[in-house]
């Protein structure tokens, strides 16, 4: 089974005027529209593809997390979105709201830092409960790039032992050295996604750098539509592994980290009943 844990869609109406902006250096292999991703994965091979929403302020997150439970079945699992403008109570009620399992943090559009002590109280509340799959790294202005550091994250993962984290850009976008000093062999999955593709990173490198933490602890993410995930795919194959070690790399790993069955969607926190009146 092959999983694709970072995918970024929108509303059709929308897509082009919310994608647009966010990344103009970046060439993009596609519309970014929530019609087209099931195709693109399909015609890629992958099995499942995570749908990551990001709520750029507090007044989107319900709506965006909305947006996600509606969009999610077939081979779209659902990752959702907080905002540490909202108390921790209203992220985590939104999420429980609408039965989403994880949520995407991203420093670059969401203007929060990872050592703000809101989102630490945040994550404090989600425990093991809540999985985050996080941007680490480079790729906007120089303020902007100093929100999500590999040493932030070290020093998240350290203080919450339980919480499920993935690291994208193998823990550090254009900042390799950094995540190779503070993250390999912390308690923290890397995500190979690096747009346009991660084929332009050495692969004697990245076999280091997967060596030293560990295969087990690696996951396959595209980007999309940032990158190709066919192209991506055939990036990490490329790397040479064994069968079982490529599986794990493209979809088993994860697989194990969220309790993801062959056939069977992610398991999320019990859906709350809405109030009602």
């Amino acid at each position: 089974m092959i999983i694709d844990v970072h995918c970024h869609a929108w509303p059709d109406a929308i897509a082009e005027r919310a994608l647009g902006p966010r990344v103009p250096q970046l060439p993009r292999v596609g519309d970014g529209k929530i019609s087209t991703l099931p195709g693109v994965l399909a015609d890629s091979g992958v099995d499942r593809g995570v749908l990551l929403g990001i709520a750029d302020t507090a007044k989107y997150v319900d709506g965006t997390n909305r947006f996600v439970a509606r969009s999610r079945g077939g081979p779209l699992l659902g990752f959702g979105t907080i905002h540490p403008d909202l108390p921790v109570e209203e992220n985590l009620a939104s999420l429980r709201r609408n039965g989403i399992p994880g949520v995407k943090l991203h420093s670059l559009f969401q203007g929060f830092a990872y050592d703000d002590r809101r989102v630490w109280d945040i994550l404090e509340a989600f425990g093991s409960e809540i999985a985050v799959i996080a941007h680490v790294g480079a790729g906007g202005d120089r303020e902007s790039n100093e929100r999500a550091t590999p040493g932030m994250i070290r020093d998240i993962v350290r203080q919450f032992p339980d919480l499920r984290l993935v690291a994208c850009h193998f823990g550090g976008y254009h900042r390799l050295e950094e995540a190779e000093a503070d993250l390999l062999g912390e308690n923290v999955y890397l995500e190979t996604s690096w747009p346009p593709t991660m084929a332009e990173l050495a692969p004697e490198r990245v076999r280091e750098i997967i060596g030293r933490h560990g295969a087990d602890r690696i996951v396959f993410g595209s980007d999309w539509p940032m990158a190709d995930p066919a192209r991506e795919i055939a990036a990490v194959r490329a790397l040479g592994y064994d069968d079982e070690t490529t599986a794990g790399i493209l979809g088993g790993n994860f697989a194990r980290l969220m309790g993801i069955a062959e056939g069977e969607p992610a398991p999320g926190p019990l859906v709350e009943e809405a109030p009602r009146g």
